[in-house]
């Protein structure tokens, strides 16, 4: 998370169905299930794809982290129910459940301003630091059960692999984007970015691991006219990517990019993040609330929030 000098925007996040037919993919009415004035963004879903974790920025509780404070949260899907997973007074962003099934790894911002990545065990409890001396992280995937795929800010910012066991990490590409997403086959998908202002081009790039060896792929361009990429994979292996109002889909031996959902239609603005169920049926979107749309999509009938504001 590159965490903001003023007020994040305010945004949703919504849960639709996502199916495919005849290799075609289709989203159904999307759901706003975070449902909280101010930031709301970055989901992640549980392995059993019963459960999607996302950062909150609930009342107008401010700390030395930031302002707001953040939280992570999470969505029930069966009950329907939002609830308060960690109870800190500093900013946690980017959950993601750990190889292991039992942890969230974190970005935290400490008091100090420094962003470490964190691990606390799925309810929200006993928060120890991952690895000690990288910083400042933006954003992070597991490679496997000890390494992982780092987004580090800087001049540029780098990607680096790090290993929980020593501690430390290796820089494999610089002048990256925010977007570090785990796939389905195997590896990270990052965003290589390069050129200036209107020559500006982005590469969406593989790192796997060759034994200890980070290996790179280039697998595609973004969608054209993108300034900067927010991707999720479908376990199938389709690539799906936001831009312009509609959702675009990629997969592997095609030159191009096809558009598969009219997003503004559905009622959703300004997508940026996005994130795919384990199963393939389910996508979360993150978006800027739309008045005009609040009566259709603003809620799911029957959601309950649980657990106390931050």
């Amino acid at each position: 998370m590159i965490v903001p000098q003023t007020r994040p925007p305010a945004t949703e996040v919504f849960l639709a169905p996502l199916s495919a037919a005849d290799g075609k993919l289709s989203i159904g009415p999307p759901v706003n299930v975070s449902n909280s004035p101010g930031y709301d963004n970055q989901p992640f879903f549980a392995p059993d794809g019963q459960r999607l974790f996302f950062t909150s920025a609930r009342g107008e509780v401010s700390s030395k982290c930031g302002n707001p404070q953040t939280d992570v949260y999470g969505y029930d899907l069966a009950t329907r129910t939002v609830a308060r997973v960690t109870h800190t007074p500093d900013c946690e962003y980017s959950p993601t459940v750990t190889p292991d099934g039992r942890h969230l790894s974190v970005i935290r911002v400490e008091p100090d301003g420094t962003q470490r990545l964190w691990r606390f065990t799925i309810e929200g409890k006993n928060p120890t630091v991952v690895l000690e001396d990288v910083k400042p992280v933006g954003y992070h995937a597991w490679l496997d059960d000890r390494r992982l795929a780092l987004f580090v800010l800087g001049q540029p910012a780098t990607l680096q692999i790090a290993d929980t066991t020593t501690g430390t990490a290796q820089v494999v590409a610089r002048d990256i984007g925010q977007s570090i997403v785990k796939m389905p086959d195997g590896g990270v998908s990052f965003v290589q970015q390069a050129g200036e202002r209107g020559e500006r081009t982005l590469t969406i790039t593989q790192v796997a691991l060759d034994d200890r060896t980070p290996v790179l792929k280039p697998l595609t361009k973004a969608v054209t006219g993108a300034t900067q990429a927010h991707l999720a994979w479908v376990p199938d292996g389709t690539l799906l990517m936001a831009h312009g109002g509609s959702l675009h889909a990629w997969r592997a031996g095609r030159s191009d990019w096809e558009v598969v959902a009219d997003l503004a239609a559905l009622g959703l603005h300004n997508v940026t993040r996005l994130a795919v169920s384990p199963g393939g049926d389910r996508i979360a979107l993150v978006a800027t609330p739309v008045s005009q749309f609040a009566g259709i999509f603003s809620t799911w009938p029957g959601l309950i929030l649980s657990g106390s504001a931050s």
